[in-house]
């Protein structure tokens, strides 16, 4: 296993003044009923998975080694759709500015409602 430093996405990293510091210190906080989102998150992950793009198993790994260090902070539901969005752009499916310009614009609408 590698012991390099793991590299961040500071457009990620700003995500955390949004979702907000970790609270939850044990595995109750996995106990619940999914929201939406974390469900429509998963059904994404499977399609990545089944055409190539992410790997189930993989994607599985890297929450763990990525939740534990890059994103501890961060609460544990909201991993999932930060480790994608970090191997994406690892694998250079889309860039940090293009992710960033799409944030602003899902922001945008939201603010409109």
């Amino acid at each position: 296993m590698s012991t390099a430093p793991q590299k961040t996405y500071g457009v990620l990293m700003e995500t955390l003044a949004d979702i907000g510091e970790r609270t939850d210190t044990d595995l109750r906080c996995l106990d619940h009923e999914p929201a939406v989102w974390e469900s429509r998150m998963q059904v994404t992950c499977e399609c990545l998975s089944s055409h190539g793009a992410l790997d189930n198993l993989e994607r599985r790994n890297a929450e763990d080694r990525l939740g534990e260090t890059v994103y501890a902070r961060f609460p544990v539901q909201t991993r999932s759709a930060l480790v994608v969005a970090h191997s994406l752009m690892d694998r250079q499916v889309f860039t940090e500015d293009e992710l960033r310009r799409k944030m602003e614009g899902v922001r945008a609408r939201l603010n409109e409602e």
